[in-house]
């Protein structure tokens, strides 16, 4: 049974932002993660062996949250602010952290 055409997303532009703000934001988002938790746990090479199964789990949670909203913009820019917001923690982790070259 084919979808109802009133709740589909017409605008090229929306369905432009959702695809990229899956791809490319979910796959950062789940990337700084896993890199935020290797520098703060101490086994971190353990962390990064696994990591292979669950970033592709997360990022294909990720991957589908965008299409959850009517506007796309507004699911880029909220994944570009936890971007933001994750790479300053990985910043401030890696710079109180002494065991990183």
């Amino acid at each position: 049974m084919p979808a109802n055409r009133k709740y589909l997303t017409t605008s090229f532009w929306h369905k432009g932002t959702k695809i990229v703000s899956g791809i490319l934001g979910g796959y950062i988002i789940t990337a700084l993660l896993h890199m935020i938790v290797a520098l703060v746990l101490p086994f971190h090479k353990e962390i990064l062996i696994t990591s292979i199964f669950t970033m592709f789990i997360i990022w294909g949670t990720l991957l589908i949250i965008p299409f959850l909203f009517k506007n796309g913009f507004k699911s880029l820019l909220m994944y570009m602010l936890i971007i933001v917001l994750l790479f300053i923690l990985y910043t401030l982790v890696q710079k109180e952290n002494p065991f990183v070259s």
